[in-house]
């Protein structure tokens, strides 16, 4: 899986504790991020060289896009050129908001990128839900979590800030459209109120990674394959490698110890 940074390490986090006999290798392109700004065109080709490392060089056998941004911008493209399955997390994270919703009032931040290609807004309407979905971006939050500085009072005023139309709308759901976000749930729950559930697009996009791996294409690792053998997890950064094992082990836990640097670093 890969992410532009730290923000994926949700996903991973969730995968790794439902399907913890299955190898893993994050790429954290931080040496690049963040994605949100950038083109979409410029994001699907950073999304695309990252799966052709993953697929070619690593051996992979299934990508997970865990970016909104880059979900948003190459989804597509490399679900038909990868050679193998690819998930992404924009529709799992629809379909957990949608059955979340007690008011039928549900908000999505992200990115500006993924906020303006419009996915969450075609990929909830694709649900079929009878909800009033209001959007907002929130340029900033990913720096922050890039950073450490999940709780100061620079990002309290920030949310209060960006959070603001979605506040207006009375969402009494919001999903956190970035997989950086969840690393920001204190402060956007002080923000919202705490009768605002927060919606995350990990769980479910690690439960549909379970169902293509075991239902679907029946390419699970399972007990008896592994003859033994540990799961292996292998991290890599194309930006500063001690700082992503340093701050990613603190976000992950003991399964981030070593960090390898990115062929294109």
């Amino acid at each position: 899986m890969f992410d532009s940074g730290f923000g994926g390490l949700t996903v991973a986090r969730a995968v790794l504790d439902l399907l913890p006999h299955e190898d893993l290798v994050y790429v954290g392109d931080t040496g690049r991020y963040p994605y949100g700004p950038r083109p979409l065109p410029e994001v699907a080709a950073f999304a695309h060289q990252i799966t052709r490392h993953l697929v070619d060089d690593c051996g992979v056998k299934l990508v997970i896009v865990a970016c909104n941004t880059a979900s948003a911008a190459a989804l597509a493209s490399l679900q038909a050129e990868a050679g193998v399955p690819v998930l992404g997390v924009i529709e799992p994270g629809a379909r957990s908001l949608v059955a979340a919703t007690r008011t039928g009032r549900v908000g999505v931040i992200g990115t500006v990128g993924t906020i303006a290609s419009g996915a969450y807004q075609r990929a909830v309407a694709d649900t079929g839900a009878r909800v009033e979905l209001t959007c907002a971006a929130c340029p900033g939050f990913v720096e922050f979590v890039e950073r450490d500085e999940t709780d100061t009072d620079q990002v309290h005023v920030l949310a209060e800030r960006l959070l603001a139309p979605v506040a207006d709308a009375k969402v009494d759901t919001l999903l956190l459209g970035c997989t950086h976000y969840p690393f920001l749930a204190r402060t956007i729950s002080d923000v919202m109120g705490r009768d605002v559930v927060l919606v995350s697009s990990a769980d479910e996009t690690a439960f549909a990674a379970r169902s293509l791996l075991y239902a679907g294409s029946g390419i699970g690792r399972r007990p008896v394959d592994a003859g033994g053998r540990a799961a292996t997890h292998r991290f890599v950064s194309s930006g500063d490698a001690d700082w992503f094992r340093r701050l990613g082990a603190r976000l992950l836990g003991p399964e981030l110890a070593d960090v390898e640097p990115a062929p294109w670093a």
